[in-house]
C-alpha cells in the first residue's frame, strides 16, 4: 500500500510533458524486453530425434501414458523378439513403427475399453541404434550410436587401434538393400582432416580393423 501511495504522490506531481515522455520511455522498455520474454519460452536446441522420423527399434525403452489411467500408463523395454507387453492389450509388436504410429495402435486397441482414450507414446532410452567395432582396436564390441558420429569418432571412443594394426586396411560393413556392401575407409585421410573420407556412421555398421 505504501508503495501504491509514494508512486500516485509521484504521478500527480509530473508534469503532462514528463508523463508522456515516461510513457514514451515505459513503452520502448516494453517493446524491447518482448522478444527477450517470448525467446526464454522456446529452447534454441530441438531434439535431433522426433516422432515423425525416428522408428522403435529392439531394446528401446518406451514410456506409454494413457491419461487419467495410471494403471495403464508405464515404462517399457522392446524385447529381443519386436514385442512390448501392456495390460489390456497383451503382447503387441512395435519394432518398425514410429512413435505416432504405435501411438494410433494403442488408441484404436484401447476403445473398447475406455471412453475415448488419450495414449501419449516417448521413446525414453534409444538402445538400438548400435554400431560394431571388431579387429586389432583397444576395446571391440557395440557402442550406441546417438547421430553424428563418424568412423575416427567411434575409434577414439574405443581407445585406439591395436599395435600391429592396418589403418589403410580399414573397412566398413553394411546392409543396404538387404545386401551387404563393404566400403573402404581412407584412415590417413580422414586423419588429416578430410571431411569427405571420416565416414559417417549408420546404425548397424560393423566397422573391421585388420
Amino acid at each position: 500500500m505504501a508503495l501504491a501511495v509514494f508512486v500516485q504522490r509521484a504521478v500527480a506531481q509530473t508534469t503532462p510533458s514528463t508523463d508522456a515522455s515516461a510513457k514514451a520511455a515505459a513503452e520502448s522498455k516494453a517493446k524491447t524486453q518482448a522478444p527477450a520474454s517470448a525467446k526464454s519460452i522456446v529452447p534454441e536446441n530441438s531434439p535431433a530425434v522426433t516422432s515423425d522420423a525416428y522408428r522403435i527399434g529392439l531394446a528401446d525403452q518406451l514410456m506409454i501414458s494413457v491419461w487419467k489411467e495410471p494403471e495403464l500408463s508405464m515404462t517399457v523395454v522392446v524385447r529381443p523378439d519386436g514385442v512390448i507387453t501392456l495390460p489390456l492389450i497383451n503382447d503387441l509388436h512395435v519394432v518398425g513403427l514410429k512413435p505416432i504410429e504405435l501411438q494410433q495402435v494403442l488408441i484404436e486397441k484401447l476403445k473398447p475399453f475406455l471412453t475415448e482414450p488419450q495414449v501419449t507414446v516417448i521413446v525414453q532410452g534409444i538402445r538400438s541404434r548400435k554400431v560394431y567395432l571388431v579387429g586389432n582396436v583397444s576395446k571391440q564390441g557395440s557402442y550406441p550410436l546417438d547421430g553424428g558420429e563418424t568412423v575416427l569418432q567411434l575409434l577414439a571412443a574405443s581407445g585406439g587401434m591395436g599395435l600391429f594394426a592396418k589403418p589403410d586396411s580399414i573397412y566398413i560393413l553394411r546392409t543396404e538393400n538387404n545386401k551387404q556392401v563393404r566400403i573402404p575407409f581412407q584412415y590417413k585421410k580422414a586423419l588429416k582432416g578430410r571431411v569427405k573420407e571420416d565416414i559417417l556412421l549408420q546404425p548397424g555398421d560393423v566397422i573391421v580393423v585388420p
